[in-house]
C-alpha cells in the first residue's frame, strides 16, 4: 500500500514508557504515511515515570520508526516538553535529520509558524505573557520558573503541575484556564508576525482562527497519542486534524510485512473486514463454496 507524501506531521504527548501510551498505534500511523518533515512537539518520553523499567518493545518500536524516517531522508525535529525536560540540556542539538530544541519557527508557503509545547505558560497564563514577550530571554526565564516549580512540588512529595493533568480534575475552571492559554500563545504569535501558533500539551486537538486589533491567526494543537490519537499535517498550503479513529485505511500498516502483499491479497483483506450483513447473497454462497 502506497503511503500517504505530506509536506509537515506534527505529533505530540505521546508519553512512552507509561502505560497510558497507544504506542502500537502510532507505529500504524507513523507506517502510513511519508512526511518531508516530522515534529515531536513535546513529551513523546515520559520521564516523570515513576517505574523506568517499564518500557515495553512497542514503544522502543516507535523509537525506532522515527529514527528509521529520518535515516530514510524525513527531518525529524524534537521539541522538548515537560514530561521530558531532561532532554533540554541537549537543546540545539543537531545530527543528520534529527534536531533537538526548545521551539521552532519555519515558513509555510509564505506564512512563518511558530512551535512549541506550552508548558512554560503552565505557572500562569495571565501573568506569563510579558515574561514571554522579553524574547528568547524571557523564554528561558520561564522555562526556569517552571523548573524551580516542579522541583519545589517534587521535593514536598507532590505531583508536578501540568496543565494537560490538571483539565482533566475539573469542569468548571477548565474551560476558564484553557481560553486563557489559547489566547495568551495567539496573541504573543500575533504580536510576533506568526500566522501559524503550533502546540501540544494540553491534550486537545484543536484548529481555530483567533483576532485581535493587530491581526490574526490560527492556533493548532496537536493532541495527543493517550486519549485522542491524533495529529496535525500540514499540505498543499492547508492544515488539517488527523485522527485515527477515522483512517479507514490504518488495517493496512498494522504490520511492516504487510507492504510486501501484492495489491489481490490487500483487496482479499479488506473484503474479508466487511461486516457479513453488507455481503451479498451470492458472495456468500461463494464463500461457503471455498470453505
Amino acid at each position: 500500500m502506497k503511503k500517504r507524501k505530506i509536506k509537515l506531521a506534527v505529533i505530540s504527548d505521546v508519553h512512552l514508557g507509561t502505560s497510558k501510551s497507544h504506542a502500537q498505534e502510532l507505529i500504524n500511523y507513523l507506517n502510513s504515511i511519508q512526511p518531508k518533515t516530522l515534529i515531536l512537539n513535546g513529551d513523546i518520553l515520559d520521564t516523570w515515570n515513576e517505574s523506568p523499567e517499564y518500557f515495553p518493545n512497542s514503544h522502543l518500536k516507535v523509537i525506532r520508526k522515527i529514527l528509521s524516517m529520518a535515516s530514510k531522508g524525513t527531518k525529524v525535529v524534537y521539541i522538548t516538553g515537560n514530561h521530558d525536560e531532561r532532554l533540554r540540556r541537549f537543546s540545539s542539538a543537531f545530527k543528520g535529520n534529527l534536531k533537538i530544541t526548545n521551539k521552532l519557527v519555519l515558513e509555510l508557503d509564505g506564512k512563518r509558524a511558530w512551535f512549541f509545547h506550552g508548558d512554560i505558560f503552565d505557572i500562569s497564563t495571565k501573568n506569563s505573557k510579558w515574561i514571554a514577550k522579553i524574547g528568547s530571554v524571557g523564554y528561558q526565564l520561564l522555562h526556569f520558573i517552571n523548573k524551580c516549580n516542579s522541583w519545589f512540588f517534587k521535593k514536598l512529595g507532590k505531583p508536578r503541575y501540568s496543565l494537560s493533568d490538571k483539565l482533566k480534575k475539573g469542569i468548571s475552571n477548565n474551560i476558564k484556564t484553557i481560553d486563557n492559554f489559547e489566547k495568551t500563545v495567539t496573541e504573543l504569535a500575533i504580536d510576533n508576525g506568526y500566522s501559524y501558533v503550533v502546540c501540544g500539551h494540553t491534550h486537545l486537538p484543536k484548529k481555530e482562527i483567533f483576532f485581535t486589533d493587530k491581526g490574526k491567526c490560527t492556533y493548532l494543537n496537536s493532541g495527543d497519542w493517550v486519549e485522542n490519537l491524533t495529529a496535525l499535517e500540514y499540505s498543499f498550503k492547508r492544515w488539517k486534524i488527523y485522527r485515527y479513529s477515522h483512517d479507514k485505511l490504518i488495517p493496512f500498516f498494522v504490520d511492516e510485512e504487510l507492504k510486501s502483499k501484492t495489491i489481490h491479497e490487500l483487496v482479499s483483506s479488506l473484503y474479508t473486514a466487511i461486516p457479513t450483513k453488507l455481503k451479498t447473497k451470492a458472495a456468500l454462497k461463494k464463500e461457503k463454496i471455498l470453505d
